[in-house]
């Protein structure tokens, strides 16, 4: 099973994400999505997973939380901005410890934290707001033994000539 993990478009998603998620069996998306952002991954992923982020509207009607059984255990997804970010990852795991990883966005920053269990994934910013170094995500696939996590970082966009 293939999973795309996104985070932070506040309102773009990166066109190069959009093609290299395009068929994913899930699109997981941990908050911070901004105007537009829906319309543009329903075509992507038969199922879509979305979080409440701190700059979501409040009448987005998405949880703050999603949990996802997937072949091989629990994937936790929330947005992380209700922990500071000196504890995050600790915190997180505290508060899920039964999963076998943790999805969340907010600091616009890639982490791959696989030292402990649960796992920490933060797939950095998928659009143009403070995405450090260049947009990316995370592919997870998810088998009931082995599961792997494959980071994709991208170039920078030029800004656009007026």
């Amino acid at each position: 099973m293939r999973i795309a993990l996104i985070a932070d478009t506040h309102g773009a998603l990166d066109a190069r994400i959009a093609e290299a998620v395009n068929g994913v069996d899930v699109l997981v998306h941990a908050g911070d999505v901004g105007d537009g952002v829906v319309a543009a991954m329903a075509s992507l992923s038969e199922r879509l997973v979305i979080v409440h982020g701190n700059n979501d509207p409040d009448g987005s009607g998405w949880p703050e939380r999603e949990t996802l059984d997937l072949p091989g255990g629990e994937l936790v997804v929330v947005h992380g901005h209700q922990w500071p970010a000196r504890t995050r990852h600790r915190k997180l795991r505290e508060q899920f410890p039964q999963a076998r990883a943790i999805v969340c966005g907010h600091s616009h920053r890639r982490v791959v934290d696989r030292e402990t269990d649960p796992w920490v994934l933060n797939p950095g910013a998928a659009g143009r707001t403070r995405a450090y170094g260049g947009p990316g995500w995370i592919e997870l696939t998810v088998g009931t033994r082995d599961w792997q996590v494959r980071a994709s970082d991208l170039e920078p966009l030029k800004p656009k000539r007026r």
